[in-house]
């Protein structure tokens, strides 16, 4: 609009004079936000390049079936990733699985029930939790965690849990504290800061005259919290948890430190275990080039893909849920 007024000329000479500069000045905040805005996808198109051309040596080896073959052996130069995908998938959803309900009480607690005196203190906390670097979980998991892990709450498991039949022999195996059950604990206790942080700031955010509403009819704090607040952050949420997700399925040095990086399938959550991240961390800076290295890569690869279906899905599970939402309106 304002380019077909200069043209038109139909300005006087000085607010002509301003109008150009004020839309060179659009042009040139345009341009420069389009620029990062473009650079970010590039950015994200070199990565997954520069992944798959350094696994291109593993995949055209051993084929796609490296994806589901469990053999690790560096001196025969044998390679399979399906023990590191299991590992990194296992950890990840049995901590968000702990990780979400907890984070949904503490935020509705510190959004809804919290006394005002308690709020400000308790959320600092909260966010200190998020702020701890990830090193520090690995050790204060292997030698705080792990061996009261292993002496009270893996025994407890076994006794309790692990006599139900179908699911007894996840909860059977030697109790050393170690193991695919302890990582995905310390994943849980470090994913929740974040999704705690997220689900409390749109929980904080839905207006005031929705809640009074509902509480004004007689409704509980329950009903308040899963027939209002819920429905109208739900995009927020499932933010939270795809961003504590994410972390899960990233995370490198706490998993590292209690996972125990063993190169087979147990079946029992007890038993050691490996993941992508802790499989790169621990043998990147050792790997010759050739089909080690390369399997390296292959293994990146498959995290990078693993994290874009799962956003991929969140994405559209959003869609769906917006669409029933329109639909219903």
């Amino acid at each position: 609009m304002l380019e077909n007024i200069l043209q038109a000329g139909q300005l006087p000479p000085a607010a002509a004079q301003i109008a150009k500069r004020q839309h060179f000045r659009d042009l040139i905040f345009k341009s420069t936000t389009q620029f990062f805005a473009v650079l970010v996808l590039l950015v994200l198109l070199g990565i997954l390049l520069l992944l798959f051309y350094d696994a291109l040596p593993a995949l055209r080896h051993f084929g796609l079936q490296f994806y589901w073959t469990v053999e690790w052996d560096v001196v025969n130069d044998e390679f399979g990733g399906l023990i590191a995908i299991y590992g990194t998938i296992v950890t990840a959803v049995i901590a968000l699985l702990i990780a979400v309900p907890l984070s949904f009480g503490i935020a509705v607690f510190l959004t809804e029930m919290c006394p005002s005196v308690l709020r400000r203190p308790l959320g600092i906390a909260v966010e200190l939790l998020a702020a701890i670097p990830s090193i520090i979980y690995g050790m204060f998991g292997l030698f705080v965690f792990a061996p009261i892990f292993a002496e009270y709450v893996q025994p407890a498991l076994a006794s309790t849990l692990g006599q139900i039949p179908g699911i007894g022999i996840l909860f059977s195996g030697a109790m050393n504290g170690i193991g695919i059950l302890c990582a995905s604990l310390i994943l849980a206790i470090m994913i929740l800061p974040f999704i705690t942080s997220v689900m409390r700031d749109v929980f904080a955010v839905v207006p005031p005259m929705l809640k009074e509403s509902a509480y004004g009819i007689g409704c509980n704090t329950w009903e308040v919290v899963s027939n209002v607040v819920l429905p109208y952050t739900k995009t927020g949420v499932i933010g939270g948890i795809m961003l504590g997700l994410g972390r899960a399925l990233g995370e490198t040095m706490a998993v590292t430190f209690v996972i125990g990086n063993a190169n087979r399938i147990f079946p029992s959550l007890f038993a050691p275990g490996n993941s992508i991240a802790s499989t790169l961390a621990n043998q990147f800076g050792e790997a010759e080039p050739g089909l080690h290295y390369s399997s390296l890569f292959a293994l990146g690869l498959a995290l990078f893909v693993i994290t874009f279906v799962v956003l991929s899905l969140a994405k559209l599970l959003l869609m769906r849920m917006e669409a029933k939402q329109g639909l219903k309106t």
